[in-house]
């Protein structure tokens, strides 16, 4: 069985790592690239690196902070925000990153993702997916099926599309890989929508990530153990030193997980 991934997470603005609850009231975390160092030399598996403001400002990602990010985190590097054609996918590459992580462009121009794959590969194609919880219909009972849409723009724009639907249409679109963050849990530190990831991870065939609410170390388990998560991620956890990777790790070892050992995940 391959190692479940702990992968922190920079959520980056205007050039600094933020942090806040459902993408508003944010504040500053830190320097990106000190914070990748930090991750990589504790133990982090990856790290995602988001431009969360690329989207709603209408521009590109920051490619020198993507640079620098790169240049001091010796660990695979997943990069979104702000990519919306196979050339500046190809440059976001080339600054360093491994893996690019499409939400916003891909909801607005699917086709992108079979685009990029055909270019660098399904392994290097993220989609992510930011979905909020719709309420049950007016009648609706404890067995009418949970469902969520898919948001865009930093959390702000409902796409219209049903979460579990597009991650199976982006996956057969050429996505390696589903980011799925809970809207509903970001930065809340009430454990992650364990709901959700299995509705999707039941669906697809590709390693889906766990986003979105993590409070501790059981979280962690139990994103995989019942949401069939093949990586957990969190910020502010890691941000504000309230745990450790190497923590998370031996829960998640303890749990009968398969882990990579802190002294092996930089290796």
């Amino acid at each position: 069985m391959l190692a479940r991934r702990v992968i922190p997470c920079l959520d980056v603005a205007n050039g600094r790592v933020v942090k806040g609850t459902r993408f508003v009231d944010l504040a500053d975390q830190g320097d990106p690239a000190e914070l990748a160092e930090r991750y990589a030399r504790e133990g982090a598996d990856e790290i995602v690196f988001l431009d969360i403001a690329a989207a709603p400002e209408g521009r590109g990602t920051m490619l020198e902070v993507v640079r620098r990010t790169a240049s001091r985190a010796f660990v695979p590097l997943t990069v979104g925000g702000g990519v919306r054609s196979v050339d500046e996918m190809r440059d976001v590459l080339r600054a360093g990153a491994d893996k690019v992580s499409f939400n916003t462009a891909a909801v607005a121009e699917p086709e992108l993702l079979t685009a990029c794959a055909r270019r660098f590969g399904t392994q290097a194609v993220v989609c992510a997916i930011d979905a909020r919880r719709l309420p049950r219909s007016a009648g609706g009972t404890l067995e009418t099926p949970i469902a969520w849409e898919v948001v865009t723009h930093g959390g702000r724009t409902p796409a219209g599309l049903d979460a579990c639907e597009w991650a199976q249409r982006a996956v057969a679109l050429g996505a390696g890989e589903l980011l799925v963050t809970s809207m509903d849990r970001d930065g809340t530190r009430s454990g992650f929508d364990t709901e959700l990831l299995r509705a999707i991870s039941s669906r697809v065939r590709v390693p889906v990530i766990a986003s979105g609410g993590a409070s501790g170390p059981e979280d962690f388990v139990i994103a995989v153990r019942d949401g069939g998560a093949d990586a957990v991620l969190a910020a502010s956890l890691f941000h504000r030193r309230i745990y450790s990777i190497d923590s998370v790790k031996k829960a998640m070892a303890a749990a009968g997980l398969p882990v990579r050992p802190v002294g092996e995940a930089a290796a």
